[in-house]
């Protein structure tokens, strides 16, 4: 009996193991990331389009402006990489936020500023076509919202609304 236990206690411990190392739906293989796949996680938005890199960067800028937000803060490390002699998949982190927004969120809760600006971000493909991502403002400042003020809530849900518009605007899904 005791080596029956044993044994179910080694295969079950093995089992398990081998469970946590399996990728889940939320987890990235290499070869995903190299061709700048960007898989849907809880919390986030994915639009995957044709576009080239430059294409869709110039059609969010766009975009920003005609939902009346600002663009912030732009990185990007393949422009850092080429800097350096390397080339990788395009990409590009870019801020978006607005003072009135700012003031209404750090009301609410201080701590929450440093989320602010909400970022986009685009990632070229090995075949030229680019997706565009996003966590939404309202899973962003989750975390805040059980000691914020009210204002918090609709705040959040005012950004879901309005980012949802700049990626439509940005990616032609009006």
């Amino acid at each position: 009996m005791k080596v029956l236990t044993g044994m179910l206690g080694f295969v079950g411990t093995l089992m398990f193991v081998m469970a946590a190392f399996q990728p889940s739906q939320a987890q990235i293989t290499t070869e995903q990331a190299q061709e700048g796949k960007v898989l849907p996680r809880n919390g986030w938005r994915v639009i995957e389009t044709t576009m080239a890199i430059e294409d869709l960067l110039d059609s969010l800028k766009k975009a920003i402006r005609e939902e009346d937000m600002l663009l912030v803060s732009m990185a990007s490390a393949s422009r850092g990489a080429k800097a350096n002699g390397f080339e990788i998949p395009g990409n590009y982190v870019i801020g978006v936020f607005r003072n009135d927004f700012a003031r209404r969120m750090l009301a609410a809760n201080v701590q929450s500023g440093i989320e602010a600006p909400i970022r986009f971000y685009l990632t070229e493909s090995r075949n030229g076509s680019t997706t565009l991502s996003w966590k939404t403002p309202s899973f962003v400042f989750q975390p805040y919202r059980d000691t914020a003020a009210e204002d918090l809530s609709s705040l959040s849900e005012e950004l879901d609304v309005i980012f949802q518009r700049i990626a439509d605007r940005a990616t032609g899904n009006t």
